[in-house]
Parts: structure tokens; C-alpha cells; sequence
């Protein structure tokens, strides 16, 4: 087993693990990390998303029977050194209420692209309630970026609401590869989201090689498959191949789970595999979805 890959694998792992070990945050920090498209360019873009609960925000009067909360996210990618190679702070700003005790109070949600040189990070995200200074929250989750030449190689898996879909929208944050993403924010499934979507992308492989697409859904602590699918896909020439799939959620209970995308050739070889993990809570709300940050 490569390097490259068991790196790589263990950031999936990583990510199970931060899933349920985040769940009391009230913030909520999702990273995806993808070859950059220039080859040459030794490096990947990194893809940000970050989830904030209103529950906890605290509602200034801003006039009669008005009232609105809002939070400043600090973001940075911190290498193992200590180096910081990227700041930003993003203020969100959730949906004037006239009654703060009877509204539901929604997650809010917003999404970065970066592009990171190849190495090790740490992503931090800090929340501060601009109302209440006491409320603060900070997580950080461990990316490595590192995309190689050689061995079939799969990126992230992108955890979304609906179908990839094509767009003839102005490229943007939500667009890859031609294709319109919308995120599963936080990796929740609540209310009304029966169905999972994901995305991802495969590298170096052979172009034209007949592929088998094989993914299936776990509990955290399981070890039987809850749901499986498949699909099949032909490795592209000259850019990556795009894996997409999607299974029923209807009649999954609530609980963390943990989604397994694999890749398999003609030959029933295992190619690559990735992991991400999820949320299913049916009583819940999600939030509307990722928005361009301010």
C-alpha cells in the first residue's frame, strides 16, 4: 500500500472520527480536498464547509418586534509547523425573526474554495457570537493534500442534497467539473432528505477503462451495511472522472454513519476507496444550504 494512499485513507478515517466527536460543537467544519486541474501544479484545492446552529446565537432587538443574531467565523489553514497559509473571517447574518422563543432557528451554512501547496494541514474554524462574547467555538480537522501521478486515486467524497446536475451557470464554488453541487451541509440528512447524493472525483486512471463504482453505508460502530448501491462509469481522457451516486435514506434510522465509495475494475481489481461520514436525523432541520459567504 502507497503512501500516498494510506494518507489519504487515513484522512477518511479521520473524518468518521470527527464527525461524532463534533456533534456538540456549534460549529461544524466539513473539508473535501481535490487534485488541482492544472497537473503541473503540486498542490489541491481545498473545498470549506462550514455549519453554524442558530440554536445557540443570541438575538439583538434591531427595532419593534425585530430581532437578528450573528456569528464571526475565523478560518485558517495552519501548517504542522505552526505557519499559517490562509485567514479569513466570514460573518453570518441568519433571517430577521419578530419572535426569538417560537421561531425555529435553522443552521446556517457557507462554503470556500482555496487552493493549498502540497503538504499537511490543519483547518481551524473559530465562532464567535457577535452578541455575546462568551459564545465562542473552535474546531479543527487535519487535511493532507497530496495528489500524485501513478495509481488510481479517488479525491473526497462530496456529501450532497440533490443529484450533481449539469449547469450553465458562471463557474463558482458550487460548480465542478460542469456540474452544479449542492451540499449536505454539515453531512445532515434531516427532515424530508430521503435520499443521499455524493460526488467525487477519480484520478490517473487508464483512459477509456470500464470502472465499477461500489459504495455502501454503515453504522459508526456496525459492521453489516445498512444500504448499498452501484453504478458503473468509464475513466476519462485528460481530466478526472467524475463518480456520482445516491441511495435511499427512507427508511434508515437516525444515527452517525460512515459512507464507503469504492472503485473496481473489469477485472474485479480494488482500484481506490474512500470514506466520509454522515448524520441521519429525520426530526431535524438542515439548513437551506451553503451560501456564498459575505
Amino acid at each position: 500500500m502507497s503512501f500516498l494512499f494510506r494518507a489519504l485513507l487515513l484522512l477518511g478515517v479521520l473524518g468518521v472520527s470527527m464527525g461524532s466527536a463534533t456533534a456538540q460543537h456549534q460549529v461544524r467544519l466539513d473539508v473535501a480536498s481535490f487534485r488541482n486541474d492544472d497537473i503541473a501544479v503540486k498542490g489541491g484545492v481545498v473545498e470549506i464547509y462550514v455549519t453554524v446552529s442558530g440554536k445557540n446565537l443570541t438575538y439583538q432587538r434591531r427595532g419593534p418586534k425585530l430581532f437578528q443574531a450573528a456569528a464571526n467565523v475565523t478560518l485558517e489553514a495552519v501548517r504542522n509547523d505552526g505557519t499559517a497559509v490562509y485567514q479569513e473571517t466570514v460573518t453570518l447574518k441568519p433571517p430577521v425573526l419578530r419572535d426569538t422563543t417560537a421561531a425555529i432557528k435553522n443552521p446556517l451554512s457557507f462554503q470556500k474554495r482555496i487552493s493549498l501547496p502540497e503538504g499537511r494541514y490543519t483547518l481551524r474554524a473559530h465562532m464567535r457570537d457577535q452578541y455575546r462574547a462568551a459564545n465562542v467555538d473552535i474546531v479543527e480537522v487535519p487535511v493532507i493534500v497530496e495528489f500524485g501521478v501513478g495509481k488510481p486515486l479517488l479525491s473526497s467524497v462530496v456529501l450532497l442534497s440533490r443529484p450533481a446536475s449539469r449547469s450553465a451557470v458562471e463557474a463558482n464554488n458550487f460548480i465542478r467539473n460542469g456540474l452544479s453541487l449542492t451540499r449536505a451541509a454539515g453531512g445532515l440528512y434531516a427532515r424530508g432528505m430521503d435520499k443521499l447524493y455524493f460526488y467525487a472525483e477519480l484520478y490517473n486512471a487508464p483512459a477509456g477503462q470500464a470502472l465499477n463504482v461500489r459504495y455502501r453505508l454503515r453504522a459508526l460502530k456496525g459492521s453489516k451495511d445498512v444500504t448499498t448501491g452501484q453504478a458503473s462509469a468509464t475513466a476519462a481522457q485528460g481530466k478526472p472522472t467524475v463518480v456520482t451516486g445516491e441511495l435511499d435514506l427512507s427508511k434508515v434510522p437516525a444515527g452517525d454513519y460512515s459512507l464507503s465509495v469504492e472503485i473496481r475494475n473489469s477485472k474485479n481489481q480494488v482500484l481506490s476507496t474512500q470514506t466520509t461520514s454522515l448524520r441521519r436525523n429525520p426530526a431535524d432541520y438542515a439548513p437551506a444550504g451553503a451560501v456564498m459567504p459575505r
